[in-house]
């Protein structure tokens, strides 16, 4: 069956990625330029400059920003990253595919992301608690439980959540659990957010394992990566029958047919996820990508399947547990033979999933049990996949473009009744 994909251009930037996403995925929903025009960038961008003392009694300036995609549905929802390569076409990308994250899975929310371009590792912690702090000041003028829900994302966590929310609520001089997610569970946080984002991946995985027709027992399985999402889901997996043919770092991968003894090398690897340096058979992770299995996961980095070796891939099915690893040009290959593709929008959604439940949980007063936790999130996840596989099959797209569809349905309704376009 021939499927339509996303037209390659050489190496597009992610927020172009994204654009390109968007636009195809609406004009296959038959809504009209303006939808387009609206949604290509997000309703406010925020720069704010920060200054802060630092420990020495210097004063320096920190430059962050805050992307608000769309709020039609509701208000907007997303983390902040502190980075040195923090830009604002990053975060408005990465606010839109919040979008759809939130669109696929139902929630009522709109997509947000903020961050800071910053170094973590020349900064004390208290230098971290003042700059995380005074981030919020800035942007508390667009910020708050009706208007924007603050999450942790790349290089933050939920220590930082929390002087976060204890400054938000001196400004308002009220509690304010629901303004951020992610807490500490001594302030609010939900059980199961920690790992929710590596569990929605297993259900994710479980469900294209069902789809493709292959039984996860059994199963040949590479994960590229083998730092805490790569690490949990090679035990998952393991744990559950399936052989782990091969598994890599930084440093190189390790790759044997018959099945790799994921328990020791979980307990020989050290704090950054690196094992394969102990290994004389070590292999490169590009030789890696080229083994034979049926399933490969891809949990390290971007732009790691392209369309120099998406040819030589021999997985049936593949699940983007790292941010964009498949390249367009790569998406285009794995459709026309028949590879599944779960996309990483998709496959990645458990933690914004989560985040609305500890929001819902704030807002009750009543908190559920991890076990609770994760057999509502198996929920969500199965009919947004369901979605997500029955829009493909239907329309005749590859799931990438599949899954924008889903997640710009609700939007595009939304912006509709409210008249906006």
């Amino acid at each position: 069956m021939a499927v339509e994909t996303v037209p390659h251009t050489e190496q597009p930037d992610v927020l172009e990625q994204t654009q390109q996403l968007i636009k195809k995925a609406l004009e296959h929903m038959g809504c009209a330029e303006s939808f387009y025009e609206l949604l290509k960038r997000p309703l406010r961008l925020m720069t704010v400059r920060i200054p802060i003392r630092m420990d020495d009694g210097s004063i320096r300036v920190f430059t962050g920003y805050r992307a608000q995609h769309n709020d039609a549905v509701g208000p907007t929802k997303g983390g902040i990253r502190f980075h040195l390569a923090v830009t604002p076409e990053e975060v408005t990308a990465l606010s839109m595919r919040m979008s759809i994250q939130c669109g696929l899975t139902d929630l009522p929310y709109g997509g947000g992301m903020g961050g800071i371009e910053c170094d973590l590792r020349t900064m004390s912690a208290a230098e971290l608690e003042r700059l995380s702090r005074e981030y919020v000041r800035a942007i508390s003028r667009i910020v708050g439980p009706t208007k924007d829900i603050l999450a942790p994302d790349m290089y933050t966590n939920a220590q930082m959540m929390a002087w976060i929310m204890d400054e938000y609520s001196r400004l308002r001089e009220f509690d304010s659990p629901g303004f951020i997610t992610s807490k500490p569970l001594v302030l609010g946080g939900s059980a199961g957010r920690e790992s929710s984002t590596v569990k929605g991946v297993t259900i994710v995985l479980r469900e294209a394992a069902k789809a493709a027709g292959v039984q996860i027992g059994g199963a040949k399985v590479i994960v590229q990566g083998f730092g805490h999402a790569g690490g949990y889901l090679a035990k998952f997996l393991h744990d559950a029958g399936a052989k782990i043919v091969g598994i890599s770092d930084a440093s190189g991968a390790l790759y044997h047919p018959d099945g790799l003894d994921v328990d020791y090398l979980l307990e020989k690897r050290d704090a950054y996820g690196a094992v394969t340096h102990l290994f004389a058979s070590a292999i490169s992770n590009r030789e890696l990508l080229a083994q034979a299995c049926d399933i490969l996961i891809p949990a390290a980095i971007e732009n790691q399947i392209t369309e120099e070796n998406a040819a030589n891939i021999k997985a049936n099915i593949v699940v983007e547990a790292a941010n964009g690893p498949t390249t367009a040009k790569a998406t285009e290959i794995f459709a026309s033979r028949g590879v599944l593709l779960v996309p990483d929008v998709l496959a990645s959604a458990g933690g914004v999933v989560a985040s609305y439940f500890e929001r819902v949980q704030n807002n009750q007063g009543c908190y559920w049990s991890e076990a609770e936790v994760y057999r509502k999130l198996d929920h969500v996840l199965v009919k947004a996949f369901r979605e997500v596989h029955q829009i493909a099959l239907e329309s005749k797209v590859d799931m990438r473009l599949a899954a924008y569809m889903a997640g710009l349905r609700k939007m595009a309704e939304a912006m509709r009744w409210r008249g906006w376009v």
